[in-house]
């Protein structure tokens, strides 16, 4: 009994997916009409009467194992947010001039690529997303910029609700220096 319903603003529900419990906030939110029309008492009675009894147990046992990993993975995503930081260093380069690279943002679902924008317009200068030999990617901004970053991710509202309540312990600022070489 999966099936597809197109919502009006043209994004795409599941209504037996893995992710119907959010798709039906959403729908509460936005579209009450279609809301009450497939999530009304009588309309889910009216979908679960046309199925064999067999059919009802599996569907109500499909839902329950789906509502159970989605659960599972918001929980552990969110206990993987709890443990992850935002690490701001300063890299010197060459003589006296810097870069500041920010990392672990991919934790917190945010758009890396816009704050590297934001970034490179709030100091004007260059700011990129590059990938890590790890896999992850960070924020490396030209400049010592260090100490605003942090102050930004502590203090900013933008991030107030990516980031846990105790911000000051998910984000932390480390200073890397160049290793001169022994001659």
């Amino acid at each position: 009994m999966n099936f597809m319903l197109m919502a009006p603003c043209g994004k795409q529900y599941c209504e037996f997916g893995g992710t119907a419990k959010k798709c039906e906030e959403w729908l509460g939110k936005n579209d009450k009409d279609l809301h009450s029309k497939l999530y009304s008492e009588d309309a889910i009675a009216a979908n679960m009467s046309s199925l064999s009894v067999d059919a009802q147990k599996r569907a109500a046992k499909d839902t329950a194992k789906k509502e159970a990993k989605a659960a599972a993975a918001e929980s552990k995503l969110q206990e993987k947010r709890e443990n992850s930081k935002i690490l701001i260093k300063r890299v010197e380069r060459t003589k006296r001039k810097y870069v500041t690279v920010v990392s672990g943002l991919e934790h917190f679902d945010l758009d890396l690529k816009k704050i590297s924008k934001d970034f490179g317009k709030k100091f004007a200068t260059g700011s990129s997303v590059t990938k890590t030999p790890s896999g992850g990617e960070e924020i490396v901004v030209q400049g010592d910029v260090s100490d605003e970053i942090f102050d930004i991710f502590v203090d900013s509202h933008e991030y107030k609700d990516k980031i846990p309540e105790d911000r000051e312990d998910h984000v932390e600022c480390i200073e890397d220096k160049k290793k001169k070489g022994g001659g």
